[in-house]
């Protein structure tokens, strides 16, 4: 009986992905958001690919046969499942202490599939959970990579780390995901009309609008006291303030998402037969407990070994932060925008971009700086005159792009070179690292 039940939900959620292939985005988005699932959850399920049950279907004991099941689901459930073996290999690299660059690309490539399989769980709780709270598990785990890299950087006291990542992050959605988004997609559908809706942009545009607001004020006001006077204690004192502020908002928005403004989100509700989980409640748990350790152990790797990194390369740690981090830990769920954009859902590419902005500006950077603040580090929100300049700009440029309800490649174009240029000017920028100063 169990068997049969979970022959049926694989080919419940075998189905699904082929209407991701040729269903309607919005009504996709629809159901998925009513299960508390997000855009980067139906974003990422681009990646995802069907097993074969039938290789596990002889296994003559039920606990042994659940669990392959669950592993092939889990492990051999993603296209990107090829970067797999990079983590163990990252592992034996550091035990045998080979060169810590190779440590530091290994551990990058192994969080890509990571990311992915992490987005994958927490839809499957989110089954069993409903939409209140897989809603707020989905929230809270979106960016789990960008989050445990911030806090390993924080625990060995690398400030600079952590701003450079997770400007890196907001950058990177709003101007290499979006732009290539809109690009792809404006390419593939030339001669048709690409349109949105401009709700759920607003919305976001709103909150990064704020987010840019707390992060102006700190360096504003170290420029306003004066070089000669010490402004270290005021700016950091402002920048826990609007932290804690930041952290409303977004406790806020996800009130709005959830509970008083879902219509803005999934609207005309779908009456089809919701999807059902391929992996039991405990089974997905305990999975993404182990994938999360896994994530803060390759987190590790990644935080210690930057400087080494950059040393060999040439690089700097700005360059890397900023531009590879968030592109490799990231991949699979913005390969599933572009792939979104290019069948014209939009939606679902715009939720992708600006949701993943809007929470690593609203929650993992002021959380950074409230959890700095309980272990005793001075983190504030004063990202220095260029990181704070370009994130300025991204806004502001984003917003103007999605101020009609409309897209064409064009603006993907404008949108894509302005981050070649970001990149170009981190990669020249090889200043020394240092605290900033007062």
């Amino acid at each position: 009986m169990n068997s049969h039940h979970d022959t049926m939900g694989m080919d419940s959620y075998h189905e699904a992905m082929d209407n991701v292939e040729n269903g309607d985005s919005k009504s996709l988005m629809n159901k998925g958001l009513s299960k508390g699932r997000t855009p980067q959850n139906v974003s990422s399920s681009i990646l995802r690919k069907k097993s074969d049950p039938v290789l596990v279907s002889k296994v003559r004991f039920k606990m042994l046969r659940q669990f392959l099941a669950n592993l092939q689901e889990v492990i051999l459930g993603t296209k990107i499942a090829v970067l797999f073996p990079a983590i163990p290999l990252a592992i034996v690299a550091d035990f045998y202490n080979f060169g810590r660059p190779w440590i530091f690309a290994l551990s990058l490539l192994g969080l890509a599939p990571l990311a992915e399989r992490v987005s994958f769980l927490t839809e499957q709780i989110a089954y069993f959970t409903g939409p209140t709270v897989g809603g707020l598990l989905n929230a809270t785990c979106g960016n789990a990579t960008e989050l445990i890299i911030a806090l390993f950087a924080l625990r060995q006291n690398k400030i600079h780390v952590v701003k450079y990542s997770l400007l890196g992050s907001i950058l990177s959605n709003l101007l290499l995901v979006l732009g290539t988004s809109l690009l792809c997609g404006g390419l593939a559908n030339i001669k048709k009309e690409q349109r949105y809706d401009r709700k759920q942009a607003d919305v976001n545009s709103l909150l990064l609008l704020l987010g840019l607001l707390c992060h102006l004020l700190p360096l504003m006001f170290r420029y306003a006291s004066g070089i000669e006077t010490s402004t270290a204690v005021y700016t950091l004192q402002l920048s826990r303030a609007s932290s804690i502020v930041m952290l409303i908002a977004y406790v806020a928005y996800i009130f709005f998402q959830l509970k008083t403004h879902r219509e803005l989100f999934d609207s005309q509700e779908d009456d089809e037969e919701d999807e059902k989980a391929v992996i039991g409640f405990w089974g997905a748990f305990t999975w993404l407990v182990g994938m999360t350790l896994i994530i803060a152990v390759l987190s590790e790797y990644v935080v210690g070994t930057i400087e080494a990194a950059s040393d060999s390369w040439g690089i700097s740690v700005s360059f890397i932060s900023i531009i590879l981090l968030p592109i490799v830990g990231n991949a699979a769920e913005h390969a599933g925008s572009i792939i979104f954009a290019f069948k014209n859902k939009l939606d679902i590419s715009l939720g992708v971009a600006l949701g993943s902005a809007s929470q690593i500006s609203m929650f993992v950077v002021p959380l950074s700086v409230v959890v700095a603040w309980t272990m005793g580090i001075d983190m504030d929100l004063d990202f220095s005159l260029l990181e704070t300049g370009c994130l300025a700009f991204t806004i502001i440029v984003t917003a103007f792009t999605l101020q009609d309800g409309t897209s064409h490649y064009m603006k993907g174009i404008v949108l894509f070179l302005c981050y070649i240029v970001i990149g170009a000017c981190f990669f020249v920028h090889k200043i020394p690292v240092k605290q900033p100063s007062t």
